[in-house]
């Protein structure tokens, strides 16, 4: 039998783990960063030093996250194509 683990996310989370919480694509975090979130609130670069560069790892507020997710306009039917 094998051992299951379950584990509880931090209050931040690499982009791995939020689009497995979220179900969010690459794309649509990478827009939601540079369009709609303000770094240091829904995200965070981080390096080691401290002083981290436009393409250093982010981390993500997943709650904060979450709640942009529930502010957002339903979505317009779209008439479909034969």
């Amino acid at each position: 039998m094998e051992n299951v683990i379950q584990l509880m996310p931090s209050k931040w989370v690499s982009e791995s783990v939020l689009q497995t919480i979220t179900g969010l694509k690459s794309n649509t975090i990478k827009k939601a960063r540079t369009e709609c979130w303000m770094e240091g609130r829904e995200y965070k670069h981080v390096s080691a030093d401290g002083i981290p560069f436009d393409n250093s790892q982010c981390f993500y507020d997943w709650k904060l996250v979450e709640k942009w997710i529930d502010g957002l306009p339903a979505a317009i039917p779209r008439r479909k194509s034969a």
